[in-house]
């Protein structure tokens, strides 16, 4: 994996003009102005009202679904998974954050801890982050070795397979951003009291590792996407239209009662790629 050669101060105050200037159109992402805050809350509100006959949907026929959340720190995997459970009852959409893995679940079967929180009749689990920890953050940051990554990486197809086999629909979102936009959103949240909380020593760590990331996130990408479980690669440097996206995705992709066709829309190709197209026009991003 390749050093980054370029480095810089998070705690600096008077952060680069041209990395905020440029946050937006970092990593080559399609649009030059963000999507209004009136144009984001009247088309989420349309899309949030699928979501609730897709929930009453779920816990009627009692199926099952799984969403993935991955993607760099920053990427705004958390405030994606507060737009879906917004007006969604809680006891059945669950919004699973594990901690790091305990001295005992650290001896167990890489997969077993996440198996607990698989959902039951009607239930959403919505991971933010998942078992794909083990090919990203635990592999750049020496949590792993490269032997696990690999084994990982191998059974994880296998896996999730088994998953959608045995009746469970399953989404799997890489929410990726440019690597001024990182930046900029790590500097708000050095910077404001009520948010400092959402940023770690480790974060600050994989500050360095951009390339080292970028180099397996591509490769996951590559080795586990399937016909069966594919990612979808949703470009996140906007957050709202990135929300909007990915919600339109899922309902997209899913048969419930009273869907409706033209509330949900098309989903924006610009926005959502396939994991193909995404390594071919990132990798040197």
């Amino acid at each position: 994996m390749a050093d980054d050669e370029h480095h810089f101060d998070i705690d600096d105050p008077e952060l680069p003009k041209w990395i905020k200037k440029g946050a937006l159109k970092s990593g080559g992402y399609p649009y030059e102005k963000k999507l209004s805050d009136e144009a984001y809350a009247k088309e989420l509100r349309i899309l949030q009202l699928e979501l609730v006959k897709l929930q009453g949907h779920l816990i009627k026929s009692k199926r099952r679904m799984v969403v993935l959340f991955e993607g760099r720190d920053a990427a705004g995997k958390g405030g994606s998974i507060d737009a879906l459970r917004e007006h969604t009852n809680g006891r059945y959409w669950l919004d699973v954050a594990l901690p790091r893995p305990s001295d005992r679940e650290s001896t167990q079967w890489y997969f077993q801890r996440y198996i607990d929180w698989l959902p039951a009749a009607g239930e959403v689990a919505l991971f933010d982050r998942s078992w794909y920890n083990r090919a990203g953050v635990e592999l750049v940051m020496g949590f792993c070795t490269p032997e696990q990554t690999d084994a990982f990486l191998d059974e994880a197809p296998r896996f999730e397979r088994m998953l959608v086999r045995d009746g469970i629909h399953l989404f799997k979102f890489w929410l990726a951003i440019g690597r001024e936009t990182q930046l900029k959103r790590f500097h708000s949240r050095r910077h404001e009291p009520l948010k400092q909380w959402k940023i770690s020593d480790i974060d600050i760590a994989a500050l360095g590792k951009w390339d080292s990331y970028t180099d397996a996130a591509h490769r996951m990408l590559k080795e586990t996407s399937q016909p069966e479980t594919p990612w979808h690669v949703v470009l996140a440097n906007d957050k709202q239209r990135a929300r909007l996206e990915l919600i339109r995705t899922l309902l997209a992709n899913m048969d419930y009662a009273g869907k409706d066709p033209k509330a949900v829309g098309e989903v924006d190709e610009k926005i959502v790629v396939d994991p193909d197209r995404y390594i071919s026009q990132h990798s040197q991003s």
